[in-house]
């Protein structure tokens, strides 16, 4: 029997969603300092694993070998591992500010593979205090959190399989840890222009895609949702009824939203999300122009495996 879909409310646990946002973003500024870049600042991106958020295999500063960091949301602790086999764990319970965890980290790092100084500026989020000396953000629910990591990888795996088929560049599902979403994007190929001169939009936004995701609701947009949207994105690209029904174009995030809570109780709450990720991306090859065989790969045609 597939497991149920746990119910998820940005409103129901927005103080501890909020911290654990800002757990990440230190994971995220040490693959910004340690990660060689990579094209649409893929070196950035986290993953989520069996265990939480985790970072990409890093260089160890000092040259000794591997490390990995990641917040581990069975056990609600913070880590960093060398390839050495050497370990360092770190409570987030209970409710410890992110300041503490932060500069926790970073000493962990710097014992293990050696100094790394980061830019404590979080991104992408409304609030501006260092990751640091950041004592607001200490709420830390362990059961909310418990049921958050079972949404997300459930979100998670239904990107993967979405993603699977498709013959293009694409990414892995990627956990971003400025907007605190997973998302795969799919490339047509081409370049496009950024949509802003901001260095996130430089870089981020210099080649046409479509991008399908999922967040846990924020201050902006209350709900847990899959999400869709392409770029560039030509007029009339709001103009289509997608799948499932409950599917819509959400005109102050400019992307269409499949609602979590819309889809949870369904019998099959898996395959509804992947029509929607199929659904969205049929339109965006369609009005984007992109190269009809390319897009059809994401189909399935042809098979990925004979």
């Amino acid at each position: 029997m597939a497991p149920e879909w746990p119910e998820l409310s940005y409103e129901a646990w927005s103080a501890t969603c909020d911290t654990l946002h800002a757990h990440t973003q230190v994971l995220g500024k040490l693959g910004v300092e340690l990660a060689p870049p990579e094209p649409q600042l893929q070196h950035a991106a986290l993953h989520l694993t069996a265990r939480g958020w985790e970072t990409a295999t890093l260089h160890a500063p000092d040259g000794s070998g591997a490390i990995v960091a990641g917040l581990d949301l069975r056990t609600h602790e913070a880590f960093v591992e060398h390839s050495a086999g050497r370990e360092t764990r770190i409570a987030l319970t209970p409710n410890r500010p992110v300041a503490e965890v932060t500069r926790e980290v970073l000493e962990a790092v710097g014992r293990l593979g050696g100094e790394v100084r980061i830019n404590p500026t979080p991104q992408e989020v409304p609030w501006d205090a260092p990751l640091d000396e950041d004592a607001e953000h200490a709420t830390y629910d362990s059961d909310r959190v418990a049921s958050y990591f079972e949404a997300a990888s459930q979100a998670a795996l239904v990107l993967a399989a979405f993603r699977a088929a498709f013959r293009g560049r694409s990414t892995p599902v990627n956990a971003w840890w400025g907007t605190f979403d997973l998302a795969v994007a799919l490339f047509s190929g081409r370049p496009a222009d950024p949509p802003a001169d901001d260095f996130i939009s430089r870089n981020g936004g210099d080649a046409e895609q479509i991008e399908i995701g999922w967040w846990p609701g924020d201050r902006n947009y209350g709900k847990a949702a899959f999400f869709a949207f392409a770029h560039p994105a030509p007029d009339g690209f709001a103009d289509a009824d997608l799948s499932p029904k409950a599917a819509r174009w959400d005109a102050d995030l400019g992307e269409f939203v499949l609602d979590w809570a819309d889809i949870r109780d369904a019998p099959d709450p898996r395959g509804l999300a992947l029509e929607f990720a199929h659904s969205a991306f049929r339109h965006a090859c369609e009005v984007c122009a992109w190269d009809p065989v390319l897009a059809s790969s994401a189909e399935g045609s042809p098979p990925p495996v004979s």
